[in-house]
C-alpha cells in the first residue's frame, strides 16, 4: 500500500497523472480506479535529473552502500579519479525511476552513468574508459581534473 501511495504521490507533484477506470476486457470494473503516472512525465522528470549535474550515476544503493558489485565498480572508479561530487540516484527505492532510466537511455543494465545529460553507458563502458584513458579526456571536459593525473605526477 506505501509504494502505491508513494507512486500516486510522485504523479501528483510531476503534476502527471491521469485517472482511469480499471477495466476487465474493456468493461468497467465498478467500484474500481486506478491512478497511473504518465510515463511521459517520468521520463520528463528523468531528462531534468541527468541534466542537472555534471555526473549522474543511477545505481543499485548508495555510493556508501553499493549493492550489487557493478554498482560498486563505477562508485571505485569514479572515487579513483577523484570525481565524489556526483548525483546518485538509488534504482532500489523507486520503480518508476529503475524503469524510467532504462526506457530514457535505451540501456537495459544498471548502474547507468551520465555526464552533462548524456549517456555514458554503465560499468563495462566506464571500465572500459577507464582502462583505455578515455575518461580523464571526459572528465577533463566537464572541468573535472582526474586525480590520477596528479599520481602520475608523484610516481615520476
Amino acid at each position: 500500500m506505501n509504494s502505491v501511495i508513494r507512486s500516486a504521490a510522485r504523479c501528483l507533484r510531476a503534476s502527471a497523472w491521469q485517472y482511469r477506470p480499471a477495466q476487465n476486457n474493456g468493461e468497467l470494473l465498478s467500484g474500481r480506479a486506478r491512478l497511473m503516472c504518465s510515463s511521459s512525465a517520468v521520463l520528463k522528470t528523468l531528462e531534468e535529473i541527468v541534466k542537472k549535474d555534471k555526473v549522474v550515476v543511477f545505481m543499485k544503493g548508495t555510493p556508501a552502500q553499493p549493492m550489487c558489485g557493478f554498482s560498486n565498480a563505477v562508485v571505485q572508479i569514479l572515487r579513483m579519479h577523484g570525481v565524489d561530487g556526483y548525483a546518485s540516484y538509488n534504482v532500489l527505492d523507486d520503480q518508476d525511476i529503475r524503469q524510467g532510466i532504462k526506457t530514457l537511455s535505451n540501456w537495459p543494465t544498471i548502474p547507468q552513468v551520465f555526464f552533462n545529460g548524456e549517456f555514458v553507458g554503465g560499468c563495462d563502458i566506464l571500465l572500459q574508459m577507464h582502462q583505455s584513458g578515455d575518461l580523464v579526456e571526459e572528465l577533463q571536459k566537464l572541468g573535472i581534473r582526474s586525480a590520477l593525473l596528479d599520481q602520475e605526477k608523484e610516481s615520476k
